[in-house]
């Protein structure tokens, strides 16, 4: 078999897990700007929402995803798990986002990191997030509902940190099979490129490698997994060929309706997934009405009822995001 890289193409989206629903909406669509753009539920646990909040086509890259699990315990960081997700905004932004997130009492932290400016803080669980100035060019659509100026929208998904006990396996995984670009180091977190400048989910993965940090533990706040974008089912079982090679065992190709993935932990323990860029979640409903409805996967369907009743209320748009205390 070739050794030649069968490259992902980028961020295709970012998934984590949060606590209360109707707080998760206030920020990430009422503060944060984005657009909820589809309702939907987890497809191995339907007693418990997904949503989805990306650009206003949805444009994979753009994409962060959200199980909010109501009462679970508090994220651990660690080894094997992500700490933190990053999002690009234009450079002249950053003012812009620093006043609008400490006008809601978000306490934001200014910085410079691989060169660049940008504003780190967390979300209403504790979740660490950074808006990180960026001009490369890059597939985005201004969403018009949301609160947030088209000039000073985020633009995507675009550096994620994870934390792994050593370096080496990790890095031959990134760089002999998704096709990952080593581009620079300081101290012991190490930078790797992902897709092409201007390209849809261009970005940076950032390894630290900690080996006497303990093991890390999914919880409310953290990451749960991070998927690459994959043109199409074609590249995704060559992909999940290669990864089967190294004994990773990938699960077998998954139908999650808006796109197709794989799912395997690379050897530092982080989740990932592979994820097809279509057919998109324009697929079950109008773009112009993206997520007004909870939908369904047709294989959950006939269980509508039972998982209507089970799940909070939501409002959306949220007509006053506010926020815990705990900000």
């Amino acid at each position: 078999m070739s050794t030649e890289p069968i490259s992902v193409l980028g961020f295709h989206h970012a998934t984590a897990i949060a606590g209360d629903a109707q707080t998760n909406v206030n920020f990430y669509a009422g503060v944060l700007g984005l657009r909820l753009v589809k309702r939907s539920v987890n497809q191995d646990a339907p007693n418990v929402y997904h949503l989805f909040y990306a650009d206003a086509e949805g444009t994979p890259g753009t994409d962060i995803t959200f199980f909010p699990w109501g009462i679970v315990a508090p994220f651990q960081q660690g080894t094997g798990v992500i700490w933190e997700q990053g999002f690009c905004v234009p450079p002249a932004s950053l003012d812009y986002w620093r006043q609008r997130l400490e006008s809601y009492g978000v306490a934001v932290e200014t910085g410079v990191e691989w060169g660049v400016p940008l504003l780190r803080f967390r979300d209403p669980d504790g979740m660490r997030l950074a808006l990180i100035a960026s001009d490369t060019p890059r597939p985005f659509t201004p969403w018009d509902g949301s609160p947030v100026p088209p000039e000073h929208q985020i633009r995507g998904l675009f550096t994620a940190q994870i934390g792994v006990a050593g370096l080496g396996a990790t890095e031959r995984v990134l760089t002999e099979i998704l096709g990952f670009m080593p581009v620079g180091q300081a101290d012991s977190v190490y930078r790797f490129q992902v897709g092409s400048p201007g390209a849809m989910g261009f970005g940076y993965l950032e390894v630290c490698v900690r080996p006497d940090s303990p093991r890390g533990r999914w919880g409310r706040g953290g990451m749960h997994h991070l998927a690459w974008r994959v043109r199409d089912e074609a590249h995704l079982n060559q992909l999940r060929e290669r990864i089967e090679s190294l004994g990773l065992q990938p699960t077998p190709v998954i139908d999650r309706f808006w796109f197709r993935s794989v799912y395997f932990r690379e050897p530092g323990g982080v989740l990932f997934e592979l994820a097809t860029d279509g057919p998109g979640f324009g697929i079950d409903e109008d773009r112009a009405h993206l997520s007004e409805r909870l939908v369904l996967p047709p294989w959950l369907e006939p269980r509508r009822a039972e998982i209507e009743a089970a799940l909070p209320p939501i409002v959306y748009p949220p007509a006053n995001p506010e926020l815990p205390e705990m900000l």
